[in-house]
């Protein structure tokens, strides 16, 4: 008995993933059973309304039977789901997508199976180009560099100043009563700007810097004051010189938008009454206190995930809306006057899809190329947060997201904790849940401010939950284990800039930087001290995705995920870039490419410049453990 259907097959769904609203979806079935088939349907459901739909038989093929039916998709965005009903005169049979709901080949169940899902979004969806051929830089201002400015000068006594290269403070006895995050290294926007030339020549066209708004802490994601750019970082007048010299090396600036909360030491709530206003937790009469929701007044407040320091706001009370969002000079239109060339969102499940989809109008009315980015650490395409189906990349919301399932995937593959094809089927269930506006667009990091640092991870670091806090603190690799982690960065690297989407780099990961989660993932850039080697294979990395754009915009196929090895190509009509990394420390991988239906005429490895013999359309080579190739393929034809 044979029943069989795959996603991602142009003979059994056609076009391949998400469809604009109105499309024509072809779906089949094939199905080789002893019984006869009374009835197959396919069932769909659609804003939780369930829809049947009878299948017919259109041909026999392989001594089986294929079944087709056509599906126009709604007119509105949203999510489809899909499954398979096959009804004979003895059984029922239920087919649906695979235990992993990974997409592609399904499976046969009793019951009711888990459903393929389609993406349903507006025709008009775009994302900035700009943004799609960018390479971004996460900056974390206060630990990327001093500058000429003295942050120490900008008038605060609750400061606790470190010097440059020490570890951060991560006990609540180093600060006093508790944990406050007032360690100050003194990077600021002056630092930023003396080092354009570095990011410049590293190959950097983007900039994504943390918080930078006045605040009581080091990370800023307490905001104090969404209208000033904190003393200890610069000024309003200094972010505006920041945006001018960085648009001359050709480099965008994108903010940290912190919505969801605000800091308790802030000028709206003010509870620690540092400002002139007057803010909720002191009135009810403020003009902020609608602002917040208090559950006995004043010292009991809804707050993010109960830090009584982040008070969380109500992002759909009007005031606020108009505020941030919908007023001529409001905070993020206002920021983007000044230079900014778009928003990063936190924790953007946490803010209303009311209040993202106007903040979409909002700035692409104001600037249609300005960038809107969610952090999102699930796909985005189907995340369910507090209860409600979230739409994030169906043309109405975000541009981009942040792709943690990625960082995941290459992770635990550069670990050898998963094969080369579990990672090539969870890349492509991305690839095949998201628009391909939204999929070219997807923020691809290997660290950030809020995860391990990628060379401890690629080091076989203990897990860190395993390690106290001191034993975190003073955790370095052994020279074996950081040798081991820096020819795993190098196929990773390779990856994050010839795959689909937007490489960003957090600082200090190309100079080597190790460390766990916050706050030792945030210690100063050591500048001097960097490891020539990984920024080398940065540089590389980057100079190839410059100058291949097919990189940036061509079409992607795997090609070959078998054991330790995956191989796949970027093509365009004239000419293809294959890539093809072997993630084994041991094992020599001989590859075997069949690019027949290409008609590929002329193969060249990009980095020897060695021609690759080709002998009836098939490419053959060897992979050394730990080692890559790139190969540039001339083409006649695609399929």
């Amino acid at each position: 008995m044979i029943i069989e259907h795959d996603s991602r097959n142009s003979f059994y769904r056609f076009p391949f993933g998400a469809v604009p609203c109105l499309s024509t979806v072809v779906l089949r079935l094939f199905v080789k059973i002893e019984d006869i088939p009374r009835k197959i349907s396919l069932v769909y459901t659609f804003n939780n309304k369930p829809v049947s739909l009878t299948m017919y038989y259109i041909n026999s093929i392989a001594q089986g039977s294929l079944y087709e039916t056509m599906l126009t998709v709604p007119e509105t965005p949203g999510l489809l789901w899909y499954y398979f009903i096959i009804e004979t005169n003895t059984k029922t049979y239920y087919y649906g997508n695979n235990s992993n709901k990974y997409g592609g080949l399904g499976a046969l169940y009793q019951d009711i199976p888990p459903s393929y899902q389609i993406t349903v979004y507006k025709k008009e969806y775009k994302t900035p180009d700009w943004f799609k051929n960018a390479i971004i830089y996460q900056i974390f201002p206060d630990r990327f560099y001093k500058g000429s400015m003295d942050s120490f000068a900008a008038g605060r006594d609750d400061i606790l100043p470190r010097k440059w290269g020490e570890i951060p403070y991560y006990k609540k006895e180093q600060f006093g009563e508790e944990y406050k995050s007032n360690d100050f290294f003194g990077g600021n926007l002056t630092g930023i700007i003396e080092k354009l030339p570095y990011l410049c020549d590293l190959g950097i066209t983007a900039i994504y810097l943390n918080p930078i708004f006045q605040a009581y802490s080091n990370h800023k994601y307490d905001v104090g004051d969404y209208e000033v750019v904190d003393p200890m970082f610069g000024s309003n007048e200094l972010f505006q010189k920041l945006c001018n010299e960085a648009s001359k090396y050709g480099i965008k600036i994108i903010l940290d938008g912190v919505f969801s909360h605000t800091g308790s030491d802030s000028k709206y709530f003010n509870k620690e009454g540092t400002y002139s206003t007057t803010g909720a937790f002191q009135s009810k009469d403020s003009p902020y206190y609608s602002w917040y929701s208090f559950i006995d007044y004043p010292d009991n407040y809804e707050c993010w995930w109960g830090i009584k320091t982040l008070p969380q706001t109500n992002e759909t009370e009007t005031t606020f809306m108009e505020y941030i969002l919908t007023s001529p000079d409001s905070i993020v239109k206002k920021w983007l006057a000044w230079g900014a060339a778009g928003w990063r969102l936190d924790v953007a499940d946490e803010l209303p899809p009311e209040f993202i989809k106007i903040l979409r109008r909002e700035i692409k009315a104001f600037d249609p190329e300005a960038v809107i980015i969610g952090e999102v650490w699930e796909d985005a395409s189907n995340k369910i947060s507090y209860g409600q189906q979230r739409e994030y990349i169906l043309g109405e919301e975000l541009d981009s997201v942040t792709n943690y399932p990625l960082r995941n995937a290459l992770i635990d593959f550069a670990c050898g904790h998963i094969d080369a094809y579990t990672f090539g089927m969870r890349i492509m269930s991305l690839y095949e849940n998201y628009p391909k506006e939204a999929f070219y667009s997807l923020m691809n990091f290997l660290s950030t401010h809020d995860v391990e640092r990628i060379i401890t991870m690629l080091g076989d670091a203990p897990p860190e939950h395993t390690l106290s806090p001191d034993e975190k603190a003073e955790f370095i690799l052994s020279k074996e284990k950081f040798e081991l982690a820096k020819s795993r960065l190098k196929n990773l690297v390779l990856l994050q800039m010839t795959m689909p989407g937007v490489p960003c780099i957090y600082y200090g990961d190309e100079a080597g930087m190790q460390g766990y989660g916050d706050p030792f993932n945030r210690k100063p850039f050591p500048w001097g001290k960097e490891d020539k080697e990984i920024k080398a294979i940065y540089k590389e990395m980057i100079d190839l995705r410059k100058k291949q754009l097919i990189l940036v915009n061509g079409e992607f196929e795997i090609l070959y995920m078998y054991s330790s090895c995956f191989s796949f190509a970027r093509y365009n009509k004239e000419k293809m870039i294959l890539v093809a990394v072997n993630m084994s420390t041991k094992q020599e991988i001989f590859t075997r490419l069949d690019l027949a239906r290409f008609c590929p005429s002329h193969a060249q490895d990009l980095k020897t410049k060695i021609k690759i013999p080709i002998i009836d359309g098939i490419i053959i080579f060897d992979l050394p453990p730990l080692e890559f190739r790139v190969i540039k393929v001339d083409i006649k034809k695609p399929r």
